[in-house]
């Protein structure tokens, strides 16, 4: 094979994978997989399209070797090819996230109060719910916590979350966390808690970017 063409071979596999990508909603569904294995039906709820839609983009997503299917009985149930895919999530956001001016504008706006925000690092959150002077809140169902979640963290979903106030400590700060930056479940966790006088933030990090910067999460 000559060299001009083994190399447009090259680069047309590698691009494969940018084609695949190059849908917003099949970056939030990676976004969802992350979180851990789905039904068609599951993805489809959460990223807010029809099943036949959601299909064809997870068929799209499976072509580029995104991601893998099993089936269960009647159910066919997607997952991520691997970690690496997740990690290759989270670096793009990072870097669009460095190069778009629009999207930190969109992010500003989502953070439109700073003061939600935890002011602590990575490591320094860690080592403060280890030492129990931070909660650690996993706004997320419960079986993507149960599938992974940051170190000491408690689950608490957010639709249980106003029922469930009880459990939660009034005399130490919450730091709640949902799927990373994109997510609003955490937002909606902290002014909630604020407003029944907790003292909350939360951390835009999710599995996938704790994962992403060498740190260890839970599994059960």
């Amino acid at each position: 094979m000559e060299a001009r063409t083994l190399k447009d071979l090259l680069y047309e596999q590698v691009a494969r994978v940018g084609k695949a990508l190059a849908s917003p909603k099949r970056l939030e569904i990676l976004e969802m997989l992350a979180q851990g294995d789905k039904a068609v039906d599951a993805v489809a709820a959460a990223v807010g399209i029809d099943i036949k839609l959601a299909s064809a983009h997870l068929k799209a997503l499976k072509e580029a070797r995104l991601v893998q299917v099993r089936r269960e009985g009647q159910r066919m149930i997607y997952r991520l090819s691997g970690p690496d895919v997740a990690q290759l999530g989270v670096v793009l956001r990072q870097v669009a996230e460095e190069h778009l001016v629009e999207l930190q504008l969109a992010l500003q706006q989502m953070v439109s109060e700073p003061d939600r925000l935890a002011r602590l690092g990575r490591s320094e959150l860690l080592a403060q719910a280890q030492r129990g002077e931070v909660v650690v809140l996993d706004v997320r169902p419960s079986e993507e916590f149960d599938t992974a979640h940051l170190p000491y963290a408690r689950s608490l979903p957010l639709p249980e979350l106003a029922q469930r106030l009880a459990e939660l400590p009034r005399d130490v700060e919450i730091v709640a966390y949902c799927r990373g930056p994109f997510c609003l479940m955490s937002d909606e966790a902290v002014k909630l808690l604020r407003e029944q006088g907790y003292r909350a933030r939360k951390t835009s990090d999710g599995v996938s970017e704790w994962q992403a910067a060498g740190l260890p999460v839970t599994r059960r």
